[in-house]
């Protein structure tokens, strides 16, 4: 399903970056904000930066935020700006609504109001991040929901010149190697065996705890 069009309710950090790299990838973003100051940042960087009260329906209809495909709440310090725009934006009709929340509360009122998608980006990072601190050969990891992930993991010097069939990813830690990256070459898809070099990039598929297992291993 291509989306084409997208509603940013909040231009704070988050919901800020989200428009502009939306914008970088061609989509139409419409930003929406009540502080002037702030909407005046993005008038010349989106499609339409708006000055409206996203609690007023009549306002948001006026906007023409009921067009767009997606539209993203990211006010989510404001517990009541928040719930009353999910509520607005499901009466408008948006096909898909996501909206970010500060609070185990905030989530379940706005799923019971029908929100598709609630995020809690400060948590995602923090979780993010302390992977990545946790485990020095992960550089990133893509959660793919229950409990998999694909982790990306630089090969330390420790496995230079094996061959990754000698690491028994599947066999002895229950991973599978999706690929791996050599700079910009993929020298294997994990089908085929190929010898390391300190830097490639492997692609890894498994839990966290297995991943940690095989990481401890080398």
């Amino acid at each position: 399903m291509s989306r084409n069009s997208f509603a940013i309710i909040g231009l704070g950090n988050f919901g800020g970056t989200v428009a502009l790299e939306l914008m970088r990838y061609g989509k139409y973003v419409i930003g929406i904000d009540r502080d002037e100051r702030i909407v005046s940042n993005f008038a010349e960087e989106i499609s339409q930066a708006l000055i409206a009260d996203s609690r007023d329906e009549g306002a948001l209809r006026e906007s023409g935020v009921g067009e767009c495909d997606v539209a993203l709440i990211s006010m989510g310090e404001d517990l009541e700006s928040s719930v009353l725009t999910a509520i607005n934006l499901k009466m408008l009709g948006v096909e898909l609504v996501w909206a970010k929340a500060v609070s185990r509360t905030h989530h379940r009122i706005l799923t019971k109001l029908g929100v598709d998608r609630v995020i809690h980006p400060e948590e995602e990072m923090g979780r993010h991040a302390a992977q990545v601190l946790n485990n020095p050969f992960v550089r990133d990891y893509v959660s793919l929901g229950n409990g998999s992930h694909v982790f990306y993991l630089l090969a330390p010097g420790k496995l230079n010149g094996k061959a990754l069939s000698d690491l028994e990813l599947t066999e002895k830690h229950q991973l599978r190697c999706l690929g791996v990256m050599r700079g910009t070459e993929f020298i294997c898809d994990g089908t085929n065996d190929c010898h390391l070099k300190e830097g490639d990039r492997m692609m890894i598929l498994g839990t966290r705890a297995r991943l940690g297992a095989f990481a401890d291993s080398i």
